[in-house]
C-alpha cells in the first residue's frame, strides 16, 4: 500500500467516523424534542384519565396502581407527573415550551413549583441554557409568584434524604411514621413529621424546667437571619425556627457561634481574657414547669396527642409585650408551634377564658379549610413578618383585609392591602 493510499483511506476513516457522531447526536436531538413532546401528551391524558376515573372503571384499587401498570412509574412520579401537567393548563408558555421541544419535562417539573401566569416568561427565560441541577438550585428558597431575582426564603429551601435500608428498617420507619401522624391528631407532611422524629431522638432535658431544645442556634442581632450547628457546619434554617426557640430555648447573652465572646477584663500581660456568658432560659424554669403541669405535659391544639419534648408558646409574643404569666403560655409540640409562627395555624385569646385554634383562613382547627386562601394568607402572613411587623398586628391586618376581600384573592393584593393598613398605623395597638 503506498503512502498515498493510506492517507485516503485513514481521511475516509475519518470523514465516516464525523458522519457516524452527527448522526448520532441529530437522532438524539429529535428525540428528545420527540420525548418532551409525549411528556406533554401523556400529562394531558393522565389528567384526564384522572378525572374520569378510567382506573375506577377498570377495577383498579388506586390511580397510582394504574399508571405503575402502564408505564412502571412509582407513585411519586405519578404524582409528580400530575402536578406538572395540572400546573401547566393555567402556564401557556412553559406549555408551549414543552409542546414544541424547548424544554424538558425535568426542568418544567422545577419550574411549575414558582412559575405563575405573571411570572411564568421570567423563570422561562432564566431557566434557558440551564441544566436541571442548576435549575433545581435556581427555584430553591423561592415559593410560587416569586421572581428569580427574588431573595431566597431559607423556609422554602428544601433538602433531600435519601437512605437505602434493610425490609425491617423500611417496615419499621413507616410504623414510626404512621405512630407521630397519629398521635398529631390531624395530617402532617414529611417535614413536620421527621421534625417531631428527631426530636424524639435527640431528647431533652432531666429538668423540665429547662427548655427541650438541644440544637444550637446562631441568630443575627439586626437581620434576625438564623443558623443552625449541624455537625460542625451552619446551615440556615426558616423565621420560624429562630421565633419557635425565642418562644422557649436557652440564650447565652452575647455569644454568637464563629464569634469571639466580648472580654470583660484584662490579664497581667494586657491581653483581654474571655468569660463565659450565663446561659438563662426564655420561660423562667419554675414557671415552665407550671405550664407543663397544667397543659398535662400535652400538646393543647385540638386532637394533637404529643406529651413529649414539648415547647411552650407566648400566645402574645414577648416582641409585642407579651411577657411570662401562665395566662399567655401554652404547650405545643415541635409541629404545631411551627404552624403557629409561621402563619398557618391562629393561637389566640387567654387560658383562664379560652383559647381558640384556627387555620389561616379563619376556620376553626379540624374544620373544612379552603385550601386556597389558607395558603394565600399564610404566604402573606410570612411575607409581612419578613418586613418586620409584628406577629399579632400582622395577623390583625390579614383578618381585617379577608373581610373585604373574596377567597379568590391574590397574595400580591393581599399583601399590598394589608401593608396598606400596617403602614397607616391603624393597627399599632392590636392585640
Amino acid at each position: 500500500m503506498t503512502d498515498s493510499t493510506s492517507a485516503q483511506t485513514t481521511r475516509d476513516d475519518v470523514k465516516r467516523a464525523q458522519v457516524d457522531w452527527q448522526e448520532a447526536h441529530a437522532a438524539l436531538v429529535r428525540l428528545a424534542r420527540s420525548r418532551a413532546g409525549l411528556d406533554f401528551d401523556e400529562g394531558l391524558w393522565l389528567l384526564a384519565a384522572l378525572r374520569f376515573e378510567a382506573h375506577v372503571r377498570l377495577g383498579y384499587g388506586s390511580f397510582v396502581e394504574y399508571a405503575e401498570r402502564i408505564f412502571g412509574y412509582a407513585p411519586r412520579l405519578t404524582r409528580e407527573k400530575l402536578r406538572v401537567a395540572e400546573s401547566l393548563e393555567g402556564l401557556p408558555e412553559l406549555a408551549q415550551a414543552l409542546r414544541d421541544g424547548a424544554a424538558s419535562w425535568s426542568s418544567l417539573r422545577e419550574l411549575t413549583r414558582v412559575a405563575t401566569p405573571k411570572t411564568e416568561h421570567a423563570w422561562l427565560e432564566r431557566a434557558r441554557g440551564h441544566r436541571v441541577r442548576d435549575i433545581e438550585r435556581l427555584v430553591s428558597g423561592h415559593r410560587l409568584g416569586s421572581l428569580p431575582d427574588d431573595a431566597p426564603d431559607p423556609s422554602a429551601q428544601r433538602h433531600v434524604l435519601r437512605f437505602e435500608v434493610s425490609g425491617e428498617a423500611l417496615a419499621t420507619f413507616r410504623e414510626a411514621m404512621a405512630q407521630i401522624r397519629r398521635e398529631a391528631g390531624g395530617p402532617l407532611d414529611d417535614d413536620a413529621a421527621l421534625l417531631l422524629m428527631a426530636r424524639h431522638v435527640l431528647a431533652g432535658p432531666a429538668d423540665e424546667g429547662r427548655a427541650s431544645y438541644q440544637v444550637e442556634l446562631s441568630v443575627c442581632e439586626h437581620c434576625q437571619r438564623a443558623k443552625q450547628l449541624s455537625r460542625g457546619e451552619l446551615v440556615e434554617v426558616s423565621a420560624e425556627v429562630a421565633a419557635m426557640a425565642g418562644c422557649d430555648g436557652q440564650t447565652i447573652g452575647g455569644a454568637h457561634v464563629g464569634e469571639t465572646m466580648p472580654a470583660t477584663s484584662a490579664n497581667e500581660n494586657g491581653a483581654k481574657r474571655q468569660r463565659a456568658a450565663r446561659a438563662t432560659q426564655t420561660v423562667p424554669p419554675a414557671t415552665r414547669r407550671s405550664v407543663l403541669r397544667r397543659d398535662h405535659h400535652r400538646c393543647q391544639v385540638p386532637g394533637c396527642r404529643h406529651s413529649v419534648f414539648v415547647d411552650v408558646h407566648h400566645i402574645r409574643t414577648r416582641e409585642e409585650g407579651g411577657g411570662h404569666e401562665l395566662d399567655n403560655l401554652v404547650t405545643l409540640c415541635s409541629a404545631h408551634h411551627r404552624a403557629s409562627h409561621r402563619g398557618e395555624l391562629t393561637v389566640q385569646g387567654r387560658v383562664s377564658s379560652g383559647l381558640s385554634f384556627r387555620h389561616a383562613d379563619g376556620t376553626d382547627y379540624g374544620g373544612a379549610v379552603m385550601a386556597a386562601d389558607a395558603g394565600v394568607r399564610a404566604a402573606a402572613f410570612r411575607a409581612l413578618r419578613g418586613l418586620g411587623f409584628g406577629e399579632s398586628e400582622t395577623r390583625a391586618a390579614l383578618s381585617r383585609v379577608a373581610a373585604h376581600m373574596g377567597a379568590d384573592a391574590e397574595l400580591e393584593q393581599v399583601v399590598r392591602s394589608a401593608l396598606e393598613l400596617l403602614s397607616a398605623g391603624a393597627l399599632a395597638h392590636a392585640s
